[in-house]
């Protein structure tokens, strides 16, 4: 029976560690609040006292934190996981963050001879709780290997991108597209709108034609046409603005870094932003709809 220690429990991690333990896994579970903690107990974890002691003598250790400096936080340092998991421990970090802090944390836990994956995900808390998200993934086939079970468990899609760090530009490259397209997406509705197309019909139109993509035809922007979609339940979040607007600033970083010109990037960032700046970034990110038509 496989130990794993599962650190955060937000709206992703818990859904997450929930499907490790009803697959059988022995799940130590932590997070800095109490009530995801019991909410993860409620679903089959046990609760850990500490990170520490989550940890120690865990045979897989899963990561889902906000931001870099967090896992940087964790994972390094005397008091850190890499210090304090025993030889032959699997590391998995899913948290999406900068790729520099992703392949300065693997380094180090490769220098200690363990086995480390950057794993973040794509699909929402939805899929989390489904079990049905896809994993994009940096690390050496070998770590791949034995990671590649667990990610299964959580996931229907699991794709290899290569080195460590390699999760991370698979992620940001694929959010930073998806924020351009969910845009593009809504200014085309928001314009046969104002020139007399309902949007039903312009949806029945473009989804069958050139202009058909992912943002149009799963996640409608335009209420109405995909009955699932945020648009038709007030824009209440499956995946923020807020996350969106973290994921095109990663995006921007690395480009700024790597010398790549992101033209659409950077002026989707700035849309986002204006949502972030009018208190707005809780919706959802096909809540963009709003600041397009002008009702946000």
């Amino acid at each position: 029976m496989t130990t794993i220690a599962f650190i955060g429990l937000g709206n992703m991690g818990g859904g997450m560690a929930a499907n490790l333990a009803q697959a059988g896994h022995v799940v130590r579970a932590f997070d800095l609040s109490g009530d995801a903690i019991e909410k993860a107990v409620g679903a089959g974890c046990l609760a850990a006292r500490s990170m520490l002691d989550a940890v120690v003598g865990a045979d897989v250790v899963v990561t889902m934190l906000p931001a870099g400096q967090h896992v940087r936080g964790i994972y390094l340092g005397g008091d850190g996981i890499i210090a304090n998991v025993a030889d032959g421990t699997l590391l998995i970090d899913s948290s999406t963050i900068d790729i520099d802090s992703a392949r300065t944390v693997t380094e180090a836990a490769e220098a200690k001879g363990l086995h480390m994956v950057d794993a973040p995900v794509s699909g929402g808390v939805a899929a989390a709780a489904a079990g049905t998200l896809t994993f994009m993934v940096g690390g050496t086939d070998t770590a791949f290997g034995l990671a590649k079970p667990y990610l299964e468990t959580m996931g229907k899609n699991i794709f290899h991108a290569g080195a460590a760090g390699n999760g991370q530009v698979a992620k940001v490259c694929n959010n930073m597209l998806l924020g351009i397209h969910m845009i593009g997406t809504c200014e085309a509705f928001a314009l046969a709108e104002k020139l007399g197309l309902d949007a039903q019909t312009f949806y029945d139109i473009s989804s069958t034609a050139s202009g058909q993509n992912w943002s149009m035809t799963s996640y409608c922007p335009a209420p109405g046409p995909v009955p699932t979609a945020p648009s038709n339940n007030d824009y209440q979040p499956g995946f923020s603005a807020a996350m969106m607007l973290k994921d095109l600033r990663l995006a921007a970083d690395a480009a700024s870094k790597a010398k790549s010109a992101t033209p659409l990037g950077a002026q989707a960032e700035a849309l986002y932003a204006l949502m972030e700046s009018a208190g707005k970034d809780d919706l959802d990110f096909s809540g963009i709809m709003k600041l397009i038509n002008g009702s946000l």
